[in-house]
């Protein structure tokens, strides 16, 4: 009897051990990188995994899903609403928890923002500039700002995407402002902690991008990394001091977060320029110089809306104009492969996880594409039953892919049998 017991124990660890709860509880994932870090993933599709689930009706919007706890968080401006809402759902079931109202609606542009989770918390940004803190079980309000109101924040035509940057007791964000280009909050209250006016080429920067704040331990100072509207910054995560600044991208309209690698900034472009690679080195006085490695023509890895993920040495992604699938080399900027198209529509948004590259298109073909710098290879691909456009990126977490389609969230079993 003992025996059996001790064997039942032993197995469920070795079961735990293998499936433990990866948690997406960010943009792109733990990293803010597009790695999913989850093992025994199926290697090939016939058509679509198994659906575990789907979600109905959570509005217009291209906010992604993230994934903690049990709970999975997204954004929606549903019909009939007129609100801007933060909505959480069981990951067991698919079934609403809470949802909360933000802001004012905004249709499509009000619910860009994919919500950050931190424990008890999580926290969105309205296509208008709110930015909240919600207590996950509940969603009630725990505190607000006001990109506009507060910081005078500017940004582009179709509002605020950002997804705002957890770090220690830190919340960043970037409304934008002529003296608040990015800030710092306290995650807990949301008092200011320091405020960061930017300037590119002597002249003051106003305007945020659609990106997200990463974060570099570049030339060995620790940064924040932001995409803005003027191009590529970077600021003293201690002081709030900017650094840097790299101005030849044009961020007009791209919400391409940042890449980094040692002291390396990788920086994926659209429409109207390509893809940077900046190295960072030290500077006198506790400073950080940005060096030009390559930008690229656009051609070459024009991502806009789908991002692109760094796998080994080389950068994988889909180009703006005809949802080409490419490869470069990180390194030198060198096109390693591209297919003249790939199998779904518009350019795609790209993510890897367990060996593969999992590309969402635009019109809801989801692909999955060997990581490999020998050739491009699919091994599978599948049409979302909700064709609506979408410029949502998918989700990895607890071996489950998170697929959202406009008003519906997919969510499919990838685990081997």
């Amino acid at each position: 009897m003992l025996r059996s017991v001790l064997l039942l124990v032993i197995g469920l660890a070795l079961a735990s051990s293998v499936w433990a709860v990866d948690p997406w509880p960010q943009w792109r994932g733990p990293n803010r990188d597009g790695i999913s870090p989850e093992k025994g993933l199926l290697n090939e599709w016939k058509d679509a995994p198994p659906l575990i689930w789907k979600a109905q009706g959570l509005g217009n919007g291209f906010a992604a899903a993230v994934v903690d706890g049990g709970i999975v968080c997204t954004m929606g401006s549903r019909r009939g609403h007129g609100k801007t809402t933060v909505i959480a759902l069981s990951d067991k079931d698919g079934k609403e928890i809470w949802m909360m109202d933000i802001d004012d609606g905004g249709g499509d542009a009000g619910s860009m923002c994919t919500p950050t989770m931190d424990g008890e918390r999580v926290y969105a940004v309205s296509g208008k500039g709110k930015l909240v803190c919600l207590k996950l079980a509940t969603g009630e309000r725990i505190w607000e700002r006001d990109f506009k109101k507060d910081y005078e924040g500017e940004t582009q035509q179709f509002g605020y995407a950002e997804s705002p940057l957890v770090d220690g007791d830190k919340l960043i964000c970037s409304p934008g402002g002529p003296k608040a280009g990015i800030v710092a909050l306290d995650k807990k209250t949301g008092k200011e902690l320091w405020r960061c006016a930017l300037a590119f080429d002597g002249k003051m920067g106003v305007g945020a991008s659609y990106s997200s704040v990463v974060i570099s331990n570049g030339a060995k100072i620790k940064q924040y990394v932001q995409l803005m509207k003027q191009g590529l910054v970077g600021i003293d995560a201690r002081t709030g001091k900017q650094l840097w600044s790299y101005s030849r991208l044009n961020a007009i309209n791209s919400p391409c977060t940042p890449i980094v690698r040692d002291d390396y900034v990788f920086a994926p472009c659209g429409w109207y320029v390509g893809s940077a690679l900046l190295k960072l080195t030290p500077a006198g006085n506790g400073g950080v110089a940005a060096k030009e490695v390559y930008l690229l023509e656009p051609r070459k890895l024009s991502t806009n809306s789908g991002g692109a993920v760094l796998v080994g040495d080389y950068v994988y992604g889909s180009h703006v104009q005809g949802g080409a699938p490419q490869c470069i080399e990180f390194l030198t900027g060198k096109l390693v492969w591209e297919k003249e198209r790939g199998p779904g529509s518009g350019p795609a948004a790209v993510m890897y996880a367990d060996g593969n590259l999992y590309f969402q298109y635009e019109n809801g073909v989801m692909a999955l594409v060997a990581a490999s710098p020998d050739k491009y290879e699919l091994k599978g691909q599948f049409q979302a039953p909700n064709k609506k456009r979408s410029l949502a990126h998918p989700a990895i977490s607890n071996g489950r892919l998170y697929m959202r389609m406009h008003d519906t969230l997919y969510c499919y079993d990838l685990k081997k049998k």
